[in-house]
């Protein structure tokens, strides 16, 4: 559990770019459902996202269990990150949550329940496209309760051999990301992605996760991969992609990465304002770069807006969710 506090020091947001709605708790108007192939499991599993109350936070519920074991997403229900991100408690788990919690986060749902009767969230097309169409489809409403975010104040970084996450001040969230794979099409690629709701539907959200045929053998020799086809991942030879449309974004691969990254970083249950340069990250690396973050608690400040009319001036830029208009609680 983060301590948070209530800070107005030296933050300053532009009066054009404050807006109350920004920085209100968020959850779900209405209960939506939707069915889905499990990527990792290849079961066919059902999903139902329902509204909370403020403060409840995302918590994941394995209805084909008779107890119903609640999951209640943050960084210590993190139990695995072997090719996805998987959460757990008292021995129950969910894995593949990145590209509906990315979804979340860039529509700026805070407070959600995730009710499913499998072991893993549906992969869908392969990104969070279909999770964003779920989420405006339940539509929005707006919460009596302001948001907490964590403000970036010293540099941080994370290395593990060539792959690294560096953390910077910065007065709105940024991601910087390069990957650089052995294969032609995979070499040095670089995104930027400043933050706002609009950029992560139309930029990030519909870049769909990637694979190389030739693992997909020991994948599934493996146990992994099992619901893994051309309708919901990018497959690459030796030389060029699979799939008959191609890609959707040039540079779909990094961008995707991003998606994943976000999907990571909203573990930790609220905004983070800072600027952070990635390479060749992926999700354990990710989930140590939170761990370490959360523990080195010099670098960051805790900020609530209970009071827009104090930080209406200040320079800080509130991450500003896209959607249709909200429902007022």
């Amino acid at each position: 559990m983060l301590l948070l506090k209530t800070v107005f020091l030296w933050y300053r947001i532009p009066e054009a770019d404050f807006n109350i709605v920004d920085v209100r708790q968020r959850t779900i108007k209405n209960e939506v459902s939707c069915t889905g192939i499990g990527l990792h499991s290849g079961q066919l599993v059902n999903i139902t996202l329902k509204p909370e109350p403020p403060d409840y936070g995302i918590s994941f519920i394995r209805k084909d269990i008779l107890s119903h074991p609640v999951i209640r997403v943050n960084s210590d229900s993190v139990v695995g990150t072997n090719l996805s991100t998987t959460i757990g408690n008292n021995g129950f788990r969910v894995s593949t949550v990145e590209h509906l919690m990315a979804a979340f986060f860039g529509l700026g749902i805070d407070n959600a329940r995730v009710e499913l009767d499998g072991p893993e969230v549906p992969i869908m097309d392969g990104s969070a496209g279909p999770f964003v169409f779920l989420l405006k489809s339940a539509g929005f409403k707006e919460e009596k309760v302001p948001k907490r975010f964590i403000i970036i104040r010293e540099p941080l970084q994370i290395t593990d051999g060539g792959r690294s996450i560096s953390i910077f001040p910065s007065n709105e969230l940024k991601i910087s990301y390069t990957i650089d794979f052995s294969h032609p099409l995979l070499r040095d690629q670089s995104y930027e992605h400043r933050f706002s709701g609009k950029d992560f539907v139309k930029e990030i959200s519909r870049a769909r996760t990637f694979g190389f045929l030739r693992d997909i053998e020991t994948l599934r020799a493996n146990g992994l991969a099992m619901g893994g086809s051309l309708d919901n991942a990018i497959v690459i030879d030796d030389f060029r992609i699979l799939n008959e449309d191609g890609l959707r974004y040039k540079d779909e691969f990094v961008r995707h990465k991003i998606l994943d990254f976000i999907g990571d970083l909203a573990i930790i249950g609220c905004p983070v304002i800072g600027h952070f340069v990635v390479n060749k990250s992926g999700h354990s690396l990710n989930q140590g770069m939170l761990k370490k973050l959360l523990g080195s608690r010099d670098h960051w400040e805790s900020l609530i807006f209970d009071d827009p009319q104090k930080s209406a001036g200040r320079s800080l830029k509130i991450p500003i969710p896209g959607s249709p208009e909200p429902v007022h609680a």
